[in-house]
């Protein structure tokens, strides 16, 4: 009899909260663990605030490139926002104790601003490929009109695709347990815990990242394809390593986003990386793009380097 009620006692109908434990195997040092990424954090608010406020005012930013870097810095505070308190909480507060409507509230913003993030750096990468490819077109092709509807086709993209994970896990009723192995809450991480049949949602789950991300990639590889072919067939060694400069910070963020985004991605479906390994580079892989893109192409811009001088010089109240 006790046998035959082992499933129930072990099971959770419909749970109200779930606990998230932080990094499994590293709960003796999460507390110091945390202030490596408060670091990280700071510095990712720090640069994207500055750029948000630099970009609208600075008249030569107006351009498609900083447009887009600008809604990517609004992108990066939100994914900052969204991670960020719940995790020190639970490292530094022990507060692991989480709703489920929260848990799946906050992993519908997380994986909706990862795509986003995704999104706009095709959009920056064909900003590039128009820039070299066909400069004479550039301010006739990225109009403000088409600026506006590519950004919000990327969002609503987005949030359409990403809205369907925490619909599909909202209907499962029984799960083995309650205990997100995670400092957020993640896709798989809360799948894992059914008791139900999630194969569609592993399904959803591997659709969504591919059409967004693996979709994404693909014409970002295409597209530096193109522009390296353009740029090998200049005759003048000058224009050609001009050429590339206007490329290498997009390059660096490009190769950084998607090695770890991919990483995290199979890792969790089909690899045997220690858990505390796999959660340590996938907080890693979201929180350090927002910390390292606006130095990156901050210390690309000239524009940006001064005006950045002259915010810090004002702050520390040596006048303009």
């Amino acid at each position: 009899m006790s046998s035959s009620m082992k499933p129930v006692n072990t099971s959770y109908m419909n749970p109200r909260t779930v606990i998230l434990i932080g990094i499994p195997g590293l709960e003796h040092v999460q507390f110091w663990i945390g202030f490596p990424f408060l670091a990280v954090c700071l510095v990712a608010l720090f640069g994207n605030v500055i750029l948000l406020i630099i970009i609208p005012t600075e008249r030569s930013l107006h351009q498609p490139m900083y447009i887009f870097l600008a809604v990517l810095a609004a992108t990066d505070i939100g994914l900052c926002a969204a991670i960020a308190p719940k995790m020190f909480a639970i490292f530094w507060l022990r507060a692991y104790s989480m709703t489920f409507g929260a848990c799946l509230t906050q992993l519908f913003f997380i994986h909706t601003l990862q795509c986003i993030e995704s999104g706009i750096l095709l959009a920056m990468a064909f900003d590039r490929y128009v820039a070299i490819c066909d400069p004479l077109r550039h301010t006739s092709i990225l109009t403000p009109p088409i600026l506006g509807h590519a950004i919000g086709a990327v969002a609503i993209r987005a949030v359409v695709l990403v809205g369907l994970l925490p619909i599909l896990i909202k209907r499962l009723h029984v799960f083995r347990s309650i205990r997100v192995a995670h400092s957020y809450c993640e896709h798989m991480a809360v799948v894992k815990l059914a008791a139900e049949d999630v194969k569609v949602n592993k399904i959803c789950g591997l659709f969504v990242g591919f059409s967004i991300l693996g979709f994404d990639m693909i014409l970002i590889l295409i597209s530096y394809a193109l522009i390296f072919r353009a740029v090998f067939r200049l005759q003048q060694k000058e224009a050609r390593l001009k050429a590339f400069n206007t490329c290498t910070a997009h390059i660096f963020v490009f190769l950084e986003f998607y090695i770890l985004a991919f990483f995290s991605f199979f890792s969790h479906r089909f690899g045997h990386v220690p858990p505390s390994t796999h959660i340590l580079l996938s907080t890693i892989y979201l929180l350090l793009p927002p910390a390292l893109n606006p130095v990156v192409y901050g210390v690309k811009n000239m524009v940006i380097r001064e005006r950045v001088a002259q915010v810090v010089l004002l702050s520390r109240g040596g006048g303009p």
